[in-house]
Formats: structure tokens, sequence, C-alpha cells
């Protein structure tokens, strides 16, 4: 059993645990900081604490267990061996611990002791046994029965594209490059489902068999025309007539790695990031070409919210490998959500000067440029994202939104809608574009009409989205309908009751209607929310005060604004 939540009571004790408790070196001190730690996702100080806790209660399964968990989310497998051979020889049963024995058990090539612990049910689980049990019988140099395991596991509800794909993935390991290819094209066991890893490798298999041009066909119809850096050079490869080597697996070893990635991959859906990195991290420990495991692991500690881990994960990708770029984009994402925007900037920054003819290092600068609200580089680094993708005849909507706001921002309208009608034209009907253009066209007064089906159309692809349903109401009122609006604007504070914006626009439009006294409290709620520190752009304090003081109407006239319509007042 693996330890993976804690019980209300236990939730409450952490919680109430000081963030470095004074005792920490004592073993109960070290205990409480421990749970912290892992309640926080904190690997580093966990793996700390759980092991200084067993100085105390060295027998302790619990303890046990979150040590070699701690260790192995760190990535030190070597570290946690030591623990999970304790919690073995102590009878302890725990998934984690015999992850990490059969692990190292495989990556010193005792096939035997692999074989064995399946056999007497100490091994990972059902969901991968079979498959590691295959290949360590292909370690041993039985391809006859190793075939025959994974037939086995092929015949098991739900495990039949996993095994078809490692068999295949065998199969070719040893050079019959033909019955591989029968599996990938279908003819044979398959047709198995279409990842990224099964169409790589089922274009190195045709290579190998002389057959370049269907291994370009099966990747354009896999990736399309906008490929990235890896899957474009493998094509200009294959059209130079370059015999590509068979590079997913050589050894049963790499194919244990590749049953840990593929089935942590297919797990990320029904389970925790936290379990998963499990799989990840035994992936890496197994094979340290397999980059794409050493991704998978930043991906995932960045979702668990250690983003100077994933940082360092990301940084392990050699320079010279196809997924390089993808693991700078991946680091510069950490960095700029542990708040160093500065290191993302430079991270990104630097794969354009390294990757000029990469779209998406680019756009996302100016991402970045825009979130920083430096509009004039955002708009800059876009510019050089579109003429990218111009030249691949490969438009993006997003980018082209994204320049638009950039430049709205920058009070460079023409140009902005310009490329607000551009995204249309790529993305007709995309909600966030209709109410973007929608909204800015209603707050500068004009097309007001236009901007009216814009935001309807809208609101019918996302309902439920208070910013789209705000602009809906806020239109209405511009055009005078205010007892339309006010339905309108009071779902949009339904859906999203502490934004300033949308509680200022309720105000406005419960002033139009005569209800004056609920105007003023919604006016005040507005200016409960507002971010002092950082207001949003479209938030006035200084206007919402004024209303206050005097009514929207005398602020109307002191703008030189247009007044409202008379409303009856409710009494």
């Amino acid at each position: 059993m693996i330890f993976r939540s804690l019980t209300l009571f236990a939730l409450a004790a952490v919680l109430a645990t000081p963030p470095l408790p004074v005792h920490a070196n004592e073993p109960a001190g070290a205990y409480l900081a421990a749970r912290q730690a892992h309640y926080l996702n904190d690997y580093e100080n966990a793996a700390l604490y759980f092991t200084r806790a067993l100085t105390g209660d060295p027998s302790n399964p619990n303890i046990l267990e979150h040590a070699v968990a701690a260790q192995l989310s760190l990535g030190q497998v070597e570290r946690a061996l030591p623990v999970a051979r304790r919690m073995e020889e102590g009878g302890f049963s725990s998934q984690v611990a015999q992850m990490v024995l059969i692990a190292t058990e495989i990556n010193r090539g005792d096939y035997d002791a692999v074989l064995a612990r399946i056999a007497d049910e100490r091994g990972v689980g059902p969901l991968a046994d079979g498959l590691i049990a295959a290949w360590a019988t292909l370690g041993k140099g039985d391809m006859a029965s190793a075939l025959a395991l994974f037939d086995e596991v092929a015949d098991e509800r739900g495990l039949r594209s996993f095994a078809i794909y490692h068999k295949a993935l065998a199969l070719a390991s040893v050079g019959d490059y033909e019955a591989a290819d029968a599996i990938y094209s279908g003819e044979a066991d398959g047709p198995m489902q279409t990842t990224r890893r099964g169409t790589i490798a089922w274009a190195e298999v045709l290579s190998q068999l002389e057959r370049n041009e269907d291994a370009i066909k099966v990747i354009d119809e896999a990736f399309g025309s906008d490929q990235d850096p890896q899957i474009a050079s493998l094509r200009e490869r294959l059209e130079a007539g370059e015999r590509l080597n068979f590079s997913r697996i050589d050894t049963a070893r790499e194919g244990v790695a590749e049953v840990f990635y593929s089935l942590g991959r297919a797990l990320l859906a029904d389970t925790s990031e936290d379990y998963v990195l499990f799989y990840s991290r035994l992936a890496e420990y197994l094979s340290e070409t397999h980059i794409d495991s050493r991704i998978m692991s930043a991906e995932l500690l960045d979702e668990l919210g250690q983003f100077d881990l994933a940082t360092e994960a990301y940084k392990r990708v050699p320079r010279d490998h196809p997924a390089f770029h993808a693991a700078e984009l991946g680091r510069a994402e950490a960095l700029r959500r542990a708040g160093k925007t500065d290191g993302a900037i430079e991270v990104l920054e630097q794969l354009r000067r390294s990757h000029p003819e990469l779209p998406i290092a680019a756009a996302a600068a100016g991402d970045l440029y825009r979130q920083m609200e430096q509009f004039d580089k955002a708009s800059a680094a876009y510019d050089e994202a579109i003429a990218l993708y111009d030249a691949r005849e490969n438009p993006q909507w997003f980018v082209h939104y994204a320049r638009a706001i950039t430049l709205e921002r920058q009070g460079l309208w023409d140009r902005a809608e310009a490329d607000f009608r551009r995204s249309l034209e790529l993305n007709p009907e995309q909600p966030q574009v209709l109410n973007y253009l929608g909204y800015s066209l209603v707050e500068k007064n004009t097309k007001l009409d236009e901007a009216l089906d814009m935001i309807e159309r809208a609101v019918a692809a996302q309902p439920d989205s208070g910013f789209i349903v705000d602009s809906l109401g806020w239109v209405l009122y511009r055009l005078g309908r205010y007892d339309e609006a006010i339905g309108h604007m009071e779902h949009a504070a339904e859906l999203m009751p502490v934004d300033p914006v949308v509680n200022d626009h309720l105000g406005d439009v419960l002033w139009a209607v005569g209800r004056f006294t609920e105007a003023r409290f919604q006016w005040r709620r507005a200016l409960s929310f507002v971010d002092k520190e950082n207001p949003a752009p479209d938030v006035k304090p200084d206007r919402i005060r004024r209303k206050l003081e005097v009514g929207l109407d005398k602020v109307l006239a002191e703008e030189g604004a247009p007044p409202l319509r008379v409303a009856d007042d409710e009494g």
C-alpha cells in the first residue's frame, strides 16, 4: 500500500505544524517536519526529516515507506534502496519499496531475481509485472518465451495496446524489423494506439527496411505540417536517404524503462502527479538516454509546485538533443511560476538565438513579456513568431490574438483590430477573441451592433464564463438596453463574485435602472476587491469613489459622456 493521502485529523495536525520545527533534529520533531514537507510535496525536506525520524522509530512502516517515496521522488533510487530492503526484510508490504527493489535488480541485470519476485507477487502490480517479466525473459536471451509473455498480457482486458507496443519494440530491438512493422501497420496484432514515441519507432523500423518514403508518410500523417525540430530533423534525414538506426530500445533494461514511462503516461489521467512521478523517475534511472522521461519528471514537478526541482530536471536535457527546445520552454515556464521572471526571459531569449527558426520560442517570449506588461517587447516577439509561422504557411490564430492584445494595450487600436479580425479569420468562432474584440468595441463606443453579435456568439460558446457574460451585459448597457442588461450582469457577478470590474459594471447597470442603493453597495464591493498594489488595468478606483460621492449621472456629465436614459426609481 502507498500512503498518498492524509486523514482529516492528520491534515489538521500538519497544518498546525510550524514551517521549521524547533526540535526538527529530534525524532519527534523530525517526524512532524517530515509530515509537513510531505503535505507540501517538498521532497528534499521530506527525505531529510523522514530519514532522521527513522533514528527514533526504525521499524515504523509508515515512516519507512515515506522515506522511500521521498527519495524516489527526488530520483535518488540508490538512496531509497537500503530503506526498501529494510521494509522487505521486515515483512512490510509496500508497492513503492517493491518498485525500487525490482528496478535495481533490473539495473544490475539480475533477471532471475526479477522473475522470482514477480512470481512471488512482490512486483510492481498487475499493470506492469507482465510487461516487466517479458522484458526480463528477453534479457535472459529467451525471445520465444518473451513473445509468449507479451501475448499473455495482450489477452488481459485493457492491456492490449501496451502489450503489442512493447512486443513491437522487443522485436525491433533484436533486429526483426519486418515483424515489428507488421504490428505497427496492423497486419499482425495491431493496429495499436498512435503515440509520439511509437510513431518515431515505426519510422525508424521502416527506415531500417529501406522504406524511407513510407516512413515520411507515417510522420506526415501523425504530425502534419507543423513539425517541431525533432520531428522535422527526422523527416529531413529520411528525405536525404539516410538509413536511421533503431534508437528506441537496445537492451531489456531500456525496455523496462519504457514500461515505467508508458504506464506512467497512461496513469496520468486517473491518478495523482506525485504517484506518476515514481514511474518517470524509475524510467530515468533505468535509461540515461530516455530524455522523454526526464521531461515528464520535470512536468510533474512543475505541476506539483516544485519549481526548483522542475528547473533542475529540465536542465538535464542535453543541448544537442532534439527535445532541448521543449525542455527550455518548460524550464522558462517553471522559472516564471517560481516568480523568477528575469531567469525565464533569459532562457527564452537564449532559445530564440539558438533556434531562430522556431516560432514557438518567439511566441513564448511574447507571452511572457505580455504577462510582464512589457507590451512593446511582446509585440516585437509576436512579429517574429508570426513571420516564422507565415513562412511555414501555418498561421496561428492565438499569436495574432496575443499580438492584438499587446497592440491594444499600447493604444495602437487600428493595428490591434486588424489582428483580432485576422485571428477570427483563422478561427471564426473562438469565444475569447469574439469577446475581447466585442468588449473593446463596446469600450470605444463604436460598432455596437457588431460587438453585440460577437459577444452573443461568445456567450453561446461559453455560457459559464463570467468575463464573457459580463461583456454581454455591458454591451447591452452601452446600447441603453438596461432592463435586458441587468439579468446578465447579475449572472456575471454570480460567476465571478469577487471580481472588481464585474461588480463595478453591475453597480452602473443597477444605477441605470434606478436601483441606487444597490448600485452603491456594488461599487463598495468593487472597491473592496481591488488589488491596491497591482490593480487590474480595467479597474479605476478613483472613478468608483467619485460615483459613490455624486452618483453615476454626475460622473458621466463631468466626463462629457452621453447621459443615461431616464429610468424609473423603484421607490
